[in-house]
């Protein structure tokens, strides 16, 4: 039966179980109207106003859990369905909602994958540029200042060694860049030497102390999995440099059943009760591309703990 036609129904009945009570009961009113009688209707309004009330409240519960549902949901948190109660055409509803869920979170992996892939070619495109064309430049740089600096006269000569020095700094700078950029070391050694290589770069160039802890048993994984459980670990890291004012992080790879669980655990300020920022939101959209769930939590230190726990997805054979 159709929602209108059930709240009909429903009035509808009310209304003649009151009018039955009056035709066949005691009741009567006179003119002008005597207080008990006024009593008796009062009551007997009030009583179809509640019967009325709970009727309509019971009949129309699911849309209330379907209007909860439809103001919390969120496409990067992805949560259980609303159950698909009630009767006819709110069930339909209910069923069309999900549905309608499906389609976007369909829709928005393929966007998200489409737009994070063309984000990492042009990450690479130009980490090879910043190789290829200014670090060679620079490289060239140096080597005209080397001998203008073995002819010069000794005042010039230590001005051109301090500006070689300035121009060495640069180079490695771009260098860092580029390897950030495109981290070639997880394409050739593995997801654990990438990390490994990561956790040198930040210490090496700030006042971070940064430990690890990576599982032995870790198990193959395809490439797309790696790259984003290295890029959530660039993230974290990069987080607990700039935003956390953190001194010390823990950084964990290991295995849960059939999952493997990242956990980036710093001891700063706590993300608690924060607006998530950009790079929190591209988090969970690299973690929606492998069905992974990520959670961003604070830490027992009082800081954040970033985890990100992704199911075991091998390399496929080659073709």
């Amino acid at each position: 039966m159709p929602l209108f036609w059930r709240i009909f129904a429903l009035n509808a009945a009310v209304l003649v179980a009151a009018t039955v009570v009056l035709l066949l009961g005691p009741v009567t009113v006179s003119t002008p109207v005597v207080l008990t009688e006024a009593l008796v209707l009062a009551v007997g309004l009030a009583l179809m106003l509640v019967a009325n009330a709970a009727l309509l409240r019971v009949g129309l519960a699911p849309l209330r859990r379907l209007s909860r549902a439809m103001s919390t949901i969120d496409l990067l948190q992805p949560a259980p369905r609303p159950l698909v109660t009630g009767h006819s055409g709110i069930a339909d509803l209910i069923r069309a909602f999900n549905t309608m869920l499906d389609r976007l979170e369909a829709e928005r992996a393929t966007s998200t994958a489409r737009a994070l892939s063309a984000q990492e070619g042009e990450r690479r495109r130009v980490a090879q540029e910043l190789h290829d064309e200014v670090g060679q430049t620079l490289t060239a740089v140096l080597l005209q200042l080397e001998q203008a600096a073995r002819r010069a006269p000794e005042p010039v000569r230590a001005e051109l060694r301090q500006v070689q020095e300035t121009t060495r700094g640069s180079l490695d700078e771009i260098r860092r860049i580029a390897r950030r950029l495109r981290p070639g070391v997880l394409e050739e050694l593995g997801l654990n030497a990438a990390l490994k290589a990561l956790i040198t770069e930040v210490t090496g160039h700030t006042d971070l102390t940064v430990t690890h802890r990576l599982g032995p048993d870790l198990p193959p994984l395809d490439a797309e999995t790696e790259l984003v459980l290295y890029r959530v670990a660039q993230e974290g890291l990069t987080n607990a440099v700039r935003h956390a004012r953190a001194s010390a992080v823990e950084v964990s790879l290991q295995r849960r059943g059939q999952d493997v669980e990242l956990r980036v655990t710093d001891d700063g300020r706590g993300a608690a009760g924060a607006a998530e920022g950009a790079g929190i939101r591209g988090m969970r959209e690299r973690a929606l591309l492998i069905g992974a769930q990520l959670s961003v939590d604070r830490s027992a230190t009082g800081g954040t703990e970033i985890r990100l726990r992704a199911p075991i997805r091998q390399e496929g054979p080659a073709t």
